[in-house]
């Protein structure tokens, strides 16, 4: 049976499959994304799975039922990172996936056992999130083939460097009567499970998401010889944009983020002519979501008003929450029952801010995740940690997950 020390031992291994010798990081399509691929798929053959790579350049494996053909149950996560990353977000939730399917290996199923380990979740190379997952779910966007990374080179041409071609990425993609749900394992990235002194989480929901460019156009002068009364500032008016933000986030119960600001002309005795601000807006449900941004907009437009500023809105991506449905919920709830974490307490149900491959998979079948608790809640960062119980309560409780699900359909 695999151990919570052998899946430790695994991500330190996926963590030698970086571009730099120094800190972490594995993007898509890359040379780091193909070891990582190589790795997983000797893993997944050790488990007993039939393993293949498809198109979108997801690396795969499945067990069959005892009758062939049947539909799948898909545990997974993703390969990726981004840039200086830590060695937990997705890969632990592959490698747990690959040791409950060994740990399954003389179990009789009612379904197929599949393992997935997505190509590309965190967008870090082409700036589009969710690529490998998007193309499993049959919601590939063909003029995602012309994005270019950082040098210059194309979607299009990454996929043939990889030795794929992504005119046939719709390969990839999976029909709903093929698959029985899909269960991701995750680090939580927060520090709820931490304060509570608890292990294990169940996921409720993933957030809806979207994402604004604003621009505070002013006028540019002379900063010397412009009085206030005729000063039209770009970026003043947008750092009273950001705190409006911050402020009718919080209080609002939404994550609002303001990651980036550019100010044009940039010069210090010239007052700003122009201010770029990027907006990420998050909550728990997208009516909240939508009906927040309707606020922050309206408070930005007014805070533009009074100072004589033009406001320009442009969206740049939005995603809707991706609700994880009851009956998986129930499955991993269950499993957490099995383990030691509970004690007298109920599992701990958690929303999550962050995106995952799960809510892209959504959209072809039903989902459910389950968290694991990380140090202070810290991801995206090398400081990400997990404790070794954790990962065994949670291999214990993806295990007997599955085997609810497996109880589920034979009932139904």
């Amino acid at each position: 049976m695999t151990t919570a020390a052998e899946v430790l031992a695994r991500c330190a291994q996926l963590d030698r499959c970086s571009a730099s010798p120094h800190h972490l990081e594995r993007v898509h399509l890359t040379p780091e994304h193909a070891a990582a691929n190589r790795l997983a798929a000797g893993w997944l053959e050790q488990a007993g799975l039939r393993t293949w790579q498809d198109a979108a350049g997801n690396q795969w494996g499945r067990r069959e039922a005892r009758t062939p053909g049947r539909p799948a149950l898909v545990l997974g996560s993703h390969l990726d990172t981004v840039p200086d990353a830590g060695s937990y977000d997705g890969m632990l939730g592959v490698v747990m996936a690959i040791a409950v399917a060994e740990r399954l290996r003389g179990t009789d199923l009612p379904f197929a056992l599949e393992v997935v380990g997505f190509g590309d979740e965190e967008g870090a190379r082409f700036g589009k999130a969710l690529l490998g997952s998007s193309a499993v779910a049959g919601t590939w966007d063909p003029a995602w083939a012309e994005l270019r990374d950082r040098d210059g080179t194309t979607l299009r041409q990454a996929f043939l460097d990889f030795g794929l071609d992504v005119a046939r990425v719709g390969e990839a993609a999976r029909r709903p009567e093929e698959l029985v749900g899909y269960l991701e394992a995750h680090i939580e990235q927060g520090p709820y499970l931490e304060a509570a002194d608890r292990s294990l989480g169940y996921v409720t929901t993933i957030a809806g998401a979207r994402r604004f460019l604003l621009t505070v156009v002013g006028e540019a002068r002379h900063a010397g010889g412009t009085p206030y009364p005729r000063r039209r500032d770009a970026l003043v008016g947008a750092g009273e944009a950001v705190v409006a933000v911050e402020r009718l986030a919080r209080d609002g119960g939404c994550l609002a983020t303001v990651g980036r600001i550019q100010v044009w002309p940039g010069a210090v005795n010239v007052i700003p002519g122009r201010a770029e601000l990027s907006l990420d807006l998050r909550a728990g449900t997208d009516a909240q979501r939508d009906a927040m941004w309707d606020r922050m907009r309206a408070e930005i437009a007014a805070i533009c008003d009074r100072r004589a500023l033009a406001l320009e809105v442009v969206e740049t991506h939005r995603a809707p929450a991706a609700p994880c449905a009851p009956w998986l919920q129930q499955a991993v709830v269950d499993g957490i029952r099995t383990t030691d974490d509970v004690g007298a307490h109920e599992p701990m149900a958690l929303w999550s801010p962050a995106g995952h491959d799960a809510m892209a998979i959504a959209a072809v079948t039903d989902v459910g995740m389950l968290f694991l608790r990380c140090a202070d809640g810290i991801s995206h960062s090398p400081d990400e940690s997990v404790r070794a119980v954790d990962v065994a309560r949670g291999l214990d409780a993806l295990e007997a997950a599955v085997l609810r699900v497996a109880a589920e359909v034979t009932a139904r």
